[in-house]
């Protein structure tokens, strides 16, 4: 059930919201639980047992680590047994098939593809279950002894299937305490009206020029410009898309009590492809970071070992996206890029007018777009190829689209700036009040009026 439908909008989420506070507040956990599984099941029932499974598993190992707090050998045991356990879960669904036809490839090896559908959000829960017992180890967070409220805390359905990654530490006060009042509310139901606007008035109307820009590439009429048209797309419809989800997730968490972390920060303002990733999916890096970059040696131990660090993260940060080849290279195009200017390119880039580091940063980062949308390594040869002269130059056709998407690329890039946000900063305190139920209503009502009347509204994070 996505967040973008009207099933979820007029059905779902009103009813939850009325059943939630309606329900005292010592009985609001188990609520959050039963709804959350509910949505989870929604399109997947089968894979509730391994949801359930997971929450079993790490509530357990939580308490066997704090119960073995003074023997540092056994809480280590039960949490390696956690990492593996969650690891293998997702090893499964995710990558079995991907792994079994590629190592089916050496000769003597056979083994089977199973085709089993990857359960909906797998790659963010068993982030999210794997960083509690973590944190109960590291004495960052308390061990929760409440089986309801850790399953409200796993299955929570604003951040279940598409994050941002909420740690069990940033929500473990709220998870026993929260307060609830009108103003909280309002900003997250605001948080979640522009939200649904980004995603289903920006990202879905820019969806279509990259899908007809791809499909011009298998019919053997894409130009250059429209090559470069195309990854400018993609680049905006994967940023709105899932910024306005995540905005959704953040706007419902809040009406909820919950305050999650953001996921962007405009990262289509950096000066740098370091910068870039500072902004982008904020959730997911800062995870990648604590858990795996810092445990490793981080920056620590000379270039060689850091070398090594940088490698291993983008290369499971882009694994973690998908079980194809095209996902590995766009991690490992990143890895490149981040070691060249950590080493060879910052002092020429300290050097660059800013206009020129922020055109180098996105040149860099869109063509990254191309690698991680076309799993199909030959088209996505032949697509850039294609960026880089092995076409005619423009075409009318390149022309046609210009003047029909000109005004959505020209709102799409505004809307990607802070312009917005320091132009409403410096309306008086009485407009902004005025404004804001006015424009949060718009948003829903022309959100609506494109769900009832379109077709076209795919979620790309929910393959992840």
């Amino acid at each position: 059930m996505q967040f973008s439908s009207l099933t979820f909008l007029f059905a779902y989420l009103s009813l939850t919201l009325a059943v939630y506070f309606l329900t005292p507040l010592r009985w609001r956990n188990l609520v959050l639980l039963a709804v959350s599984l509910f949505f989870y099941g929604w399109g997947e029932p089968v894979y509730l047992s391994i949801m359930i499974l997971s929450i079993l598993i790490d509530y357990t190992h939580g308490l066997l680590v704090e119960k073995y707090r003074d023997n540092d050998r056994r809480a280590r045991w039960f949490v390696g047994q956690s990492v593996v356990f969650n690891l293998l879960l997702l090893g499964f669904f995710k990558y079995w098939d991907f792994l079994a036809a590629n190592l089916s490839l050496l000769p003597g090896v056979r083994l089977p593809q199973l085709g089993i559908p990857l359960p909906i959000g797998i790659s963010f829960f068993t982030f999210q279950t794997m960083s509690y017992t973590i944190d109960v180890y590291r004495r960052d967070a308390p061990v929760q002894r409440n089986i309801i409220t850790f399953g409200a805390f796993v299955t929570m359905f604003p951040q279940l299937i598409a994050g941002p990654i909420v740690k069990y530490k940033a929500v473990a006060e709220e998870l026993e305490r929260r307060s609830h009042t009108w103003e909280s509310f309002a900003q997250g139901s605001c948080r979640f009206c522009a939200g649904l606007a980004k995603k289903v008035l920006l990202a879905n109307s820019i969806g279509a020029l990259w899908d007809c820009q791809l499909a011009a590439q298998g019919a053997g009429t894409l130009t250059v410009a429209g090559g470069w048209l195309g990854l400018l797309a993609f680049g905006f419809q994967i940023y709105f898309d899932f910024s306005g989800y995540s905005d959704m997730a953040i706007g419902i968490g809040q009406m909820l009590g919950f305050r999650f972390p953001e996921n962007f920060d405009h990262p289509y303002l950096a000066a740098s492809v370091t910068e870039f990733w500072r902004r982008w999916h904020m959730s997911l890096t800062n995870w990648f970071r604590e858990y795996l970059y810092i445990p490793l040696g981080g920056n620590r131990g000379g270039t060689a070992r850091t070398l090594r660090n940088i490698l291993i993260v983008w290369f499971c940060t882009g694994f973690w996206h998908g079980a194809s080849w095209n996902f590995i290279l766009w991690g490992l195009y990143f890895a490149l890029w981040l070691i060249m200017e950590k080493y060879a390119l910052k002092n020429l880039l300290d050097r660059m007018p800013g206009a020129v580091r922020h055109l180098y940063t996105l040149v860099v980062v869109f063509l990254g777009w191309g690698l991680f949308a076309m799993e199909d390594l030959a088209v996505c040869g032949g697509y850039f190829s294609v960026c880089f002269g092995a076409a005619p130059l423009w075409s009318a056709a390149d022309g046609y689209l210009l003047r029909s998407y000109g005004l959505t690329l020209l709102i799409l890039t505004i809307a990607s700036t802070t312009l917005g946000l320091r132009t409403w900063g410096r309306l008086p305190e009485r407009v902004r009040r005025v404004l804001t139920p006015v424009l949060m209503m718009a948003c829903l009502v022309l959100g609506t009026a494109y769900l009832v009347d379109g077709s076209y509204n795919p979620f790309l994070y929910f393959r992840f």
